[in-house]
């Protein structure tokens, strides 16, 4: 069994949320349903970024970590171009 530690993004409000899941596609629909408290105010969302690990305890602490004020800068400056040609879009 695969771990996904995942990034979205909210398409109305631009924020990002990072969560654990074992089943992608399941956990994007759950996002986008409202079945998520945090996220449902944000909602439709779309995947930017995951990283696979077949570890459990590895991608919770991957997941811990990216939810840091360190984690988020580290996300912003791996995904640079993303957010870079986000930004000359509008």
């Amino acid at each position: 069994m695969f771990h996904y530690v995942y990034v979205v993004e909210s398409i109305k409000f631009g924020g990002l949320y990072v969560g654990y899941t074992t089943d992608l596609k399941r956990r994007l629909k759950e996002h986008n349903n409202g079945l998520n408290f945090s996220t449902k105010p944000y909602m439709p969302w779309k995947f930017v970024f995951c990283e696979v690990f077949r570890n459990e305890q590895d991608a919770r602490r991957r997941e811990c970590y990216l939810k840091t004020n360190q984690g988020s800068r580290f996300l912003k400056r791996m995904l640079k171009e993303y957010f870079y040609s986000k930004r000359s879009k509008n």
